[in-house]
């Protein structure tokens, strides 16, 4: 079986997938035959547009959804609109993920249940609505996206170290849970990727540091033994393997894609 039909058949959402790691993602999700589903916060225009070019580039169908992940209720219609459009939702990642960099003395509180709830609780809403029909066709894949920052932490980034690590847990849980079902549940734990999200990130530590933006570009990569970010498709390609019969072993695991950060 070619790349281009490995999941031929299957439906798949990724949510936060406009951009960045999600878009690497569902691009590779998308070129491997799957229906996709793109989610982002962004104008319809542009969603509609992105869906479009991606689905020229591939040959296969991608919608799009713009649920709100801070309402839970927003989550579970997405849910159901993809299985009723689709007839099924066979993979789901969750992927979308914000963030804020602060000491914890000056972390603003809203800052922090704004990240709880998209990184954390919004994986368990999707989770847990989609999960019934999974466990009825005795297939599924769900993806999180844990991030390094799921297994290590890193200092001014609290509330994204405690929703990744929470994120993990959950993985595992879920797994154990599911084990015997023909669903899977595993996290996917990237280093350092360059997207919208670390632009950001950089511009707030550099400012918070007091120090040039090139100099924490080199602090990061200072803890990335390969040296350079990891490439969204790579995180795609991992996605794309868990999402294949010969990954239906693997369950529970959360898996580093950092370029070694964590085999220090």
């Amino acid at each position: 079986m070619s790349l281009s039909t490995l999941l031929k058949g299957r439906v798949a959402l990724v949510t936060g997938s406009s951009t960045g790691i999600g878009y690497g993602i569902i691009k590779t999700l998308s070129a491997a035959g799957a229906t996709t589903v793109m989610h982002g916060l962004i104008p319809e225009e542009e969603l509609r547009k992105k869906t479009n070019i991606l689905s020229e580039e591939t040959g296969n169908e991608v919608s799009y959804h713009s649920a709100d992940l801070m309402k839970p209720q927003e989550i579970r219609e997405m849910i159901k609109d993809v299985q009723g459009r689709h007839g099924k939702l066979d993979i789901l990642v969750n992927n979308a993920g914000i963030q804020f960099v602060s000491s914890v003395q000056d972390f603003p509180e809203d800052k922090w249940d704004a990240i709880v709830q998209v990184v954390m609780n919004a994986p368990f809403h999707a989770s847990k609505a989609a999960l019934p029909a999974m466990l009825e066709a005795g297939w599924g894949r769900i993806i999180n996206t844990g991030s390094m920052h799921a297994l290590v932490a890193s200092p001014f980034k609290s509330a994204y170290n405690a929703a990744k690590h929470g994120v993990a847990g959950f993985t595992k849980t879920l797994a154990l849970e599911t084990a015997t079902t023909g669903v899977t549940c595993n996290a996917i734990c990237p280093g350092y990727v360059m997207t919208e999200l670390i632009e950001k990130q950089l511009d707030n530590q550099a400012q918070t540091r007091g120090i040039p933006k090139r100099v924490i570009t080199d602090i990061l990569l200072v803890d990335q033994p390969i040296k350079r970010f990891v490439r969204a498709e790579e995180i795609g390609a991992m996605a794309r393997h868990l999402c294949t019969d010969d990954a239906s072993a693997i369950t529970g695991a959360c898996i580093s894609v950092d370029g070694g950060w964590t085999a220090r």
